[in-house]
């Protein structure tokens, strides 16, 4: 119960819409996505993304499949200038790719959002001004009048400044921010107006925008108002509706959801809810939501693992572990009755069936996850679990998706035994499975030396008994035993850590890697007193387990084959 017993907080009124049509409809058909991430989802970033992150995320926007990505708030910093001028002199932006820039309704900042878009071939320019009684009348100390006229000289202003750049095609998007909490009425008569001021000509539309800047109700008011501005809008034929949920209720993808049945067409957010306070609604369950009721997104996320590990390296926000259909142990059950049934589910799935395993909505495979961590030893069972274990008695910590991996293991162990493992069998275990994971490929010795600017390695090697020497070069050490050793794997992660203290510790090199063809990630191990040979072995171990996983039946001749 909280503190005060009374309540300082009123409820937000309904709508006056008896008539809605909304809970009678389905969706059938994805919105416009907008992807914010680079915009709304930096700002709210302790650190927000340098220019190397934000080119690294918004080429992995473009892959995901979205066609309008907000990029920057270009007058809020010259940071966010210069990327957007970065993108367009860089020819960074795909022919069917439109960029959207955000700006107050304030001249000056139009006036430097609109020089940040010189050259560009289409572009969205995203005007906003808050219109709820609160601001108007706390914050700004405005009239209603007032502040419609102050949207819509904003835009007349936009419209003069496009007509100076002939060469690029300028799209309107404007948002009465804080629409949630705005008489509904005045929203439209705003709107309305921000329209005729543009004149969209026969052909063209205007995107109008409808946030939820803060939620300040249930999702089903949020859907009555946008079907009220739905049924009410002025040149609805010339409109994109558009909505932009946040998540300060945790109801931001239900929100989305049923604004999409309230006549919706268009849906902004990030990958993964980023955004100020509680963020904003998250694309990716909203995506795959859709997924799982037979309706494709548009949106590309059949490598699930590769877009969390780039939000998280670009955000430096971990996604966490229980994130729906994206979280490391979403796939895995500890529950026994939960294990059960998703075997037997496992095993009357036909392949041409439609898709229905107990407890998995969705089919990991679909994901680009691998079924090995379905069902697994819980980490928490025995004397301390698994990774406890193995940290208490060795030193050793796992990344977490490589404890999901190697309890595969360790169930094949306990399902031989049928007995209890100590620490010691563990330990055992992870160095048959890892450290000495030895086929094709049986690491010797390695020498390093400079190439130019760059590092080159030679590895010394046994393949089918036969000496073999790899030869590459990279940006380092790791990287150049990937280039030696020629097989076409992906570093994902790399991690070194101590295995003890003083000078004679070893080192475990520990490296995640993915392959085109393998579902989801595999990881191998190294360990040395000598951090590189540690990280040199790490590679060997997990080119050669990823090939076991591939299915390899040439792998040797294959390897042999590399070797100079």
């Amino acid at each position: 119960m909280l503190k005060n017993p009374n309540t300082k907080y009123s409820a937000f009124p309904p709508v006056a819409l008896a008539d809605r049509q909304w809970p009678s409809r389905q969706i059938t058909h994805p919105p416009i996505w907008m992807s914010t991430d680079l915009r709304d989802g930096n700002q709210a970033l302790f650190e927000p993304m340098n220019a190397a992150r934000k080119l690294q995320m918004f080429r992995k926007l473009v892959a995901i499949g979205f066609k309008e990505i907000e990029v920057a708030f270009p007058s809020a910093s010259q940071t966010d200038f210069d990327f957007v001028r970065q993108l367009i002199e860089n020819g960074e932006i795909p022919d069917d790719v439109t960029i959207e820039v955000l700006s107050q309704a304030r001249e000056h900042l139009i006036r430097r959002t609109m020089e940040s878009v010189r050259g560009a071939r289409r572009v969205i320019v995203h005007i906003y001004n808050a219109t709820s009684p609160v601001f108007r009348e706390t914050v700004f100390g405005m009239s209603r009048d007032e502040v419609r006229q102050l949207a819509v000289d904003s835009v007349m202003l936009v419209k003069q400044l496009a007509a100076e750049q002939p060469g690029t095609e300028f799209v309107l998007q404007y948002s009465p921010e804080t629409f949630t909490a705005t008489e509904l009425d005045f929203a439209r008569e705003v709107c309305d107006a921000v329209v005729a001021a543009w004149d969209p000509q026969p052909g063209e539309k205007v995107i109008l925008n409808l946030p939820a800047t803060v939620e300040v109700a249930m999702p089903n008011v949020y859907a009555d108002q946008v079907e009220w501005m739905h049924r009410h809008l002025a040149r609805r034929e010339q409109i994109v509706l558009s909505v932009h949920p946040h998540n300060d209720r945790g109801t931001a993808v239900a929100a989305a959801e049923l604004a999409m049945l309230a006549g919706a067409d268009r849906v902004e957010g990030c990958l993964f809810g980023n955004g100020e306070r509680t963020g904003n609604v998250d694309v990716v369950t909203l995506a795959l939501n859709m997924y799982t009721q037979g309706i494709h997104p548009g949106l590309d996320f059949s490598d699930i693992n590769s877009v969390a590990r780039i939000s998280e390296e670009c955000t430096q926000l971990p996604v966490h572990p229980r994130h729906p259909y994206v979280g490391d142990l979403v796939f895995t059950a500890f529950s026994g009755s939960h294990q059960d049934a998703i075997k037997k589910g496992f095993e009357r799935q036909r392949p041409d069936a439609p898709w229905a395993v107990p407890y998995m909505p969705v089919d990991p495979a679909d994901l680009g996850r691998s079924y090995d961590s379905v069902i697994r030893v819980n980490s928490q069972s025995g004397k301390g679990g698994v990774a406890h274990l193995l940290q208490a008695h060795y030193g050793l910590v796992m990344p977490r998706r490589m404890q999901v991996e190697f309890s595969a293991a360790v169930q094949r162990l306990t399902d031989r035994s049928g007995q209890e493992v100590d620490a010691h069998q563990l330990w055992t275990l992870f160095g048959e499975e890892y450290f000495e994971a030895d086929a094709p490929v049986r690491y010797v010795a390695h020498h390093l030396f400079e190439a130019g600017s760059r590092q080159g390695i030679r590895i010394e090697a046994e393949v089918g008994g036969q000496p073999v020497v790899f030869t590459g070069e990279g940006n380092g050490p790791v990287e150049a035993a990937v280039a030696a050793l020629g097989v076409p794997i992906r570093v994902q992660g790399f991690e070194e850590r101590s295995m003890g203290e003083g000078a004679d510790a070893a080192a475990v090199a520990i490296v995640e890697v993915a392959m085109d063809g393998v579902a989801g990630s595999c990881f191998g191990a190294g360990m040395h007193r000598n951090t590189v040979t540690a990280s040199v072995r790490a590679i060997v171990s997990a080119a050669n387990r990823i090939r076991v996983r591939r299915g390899d039946t040439a792998a040797a001749t294959e390897a042999a084959d590399c070797a100079t």
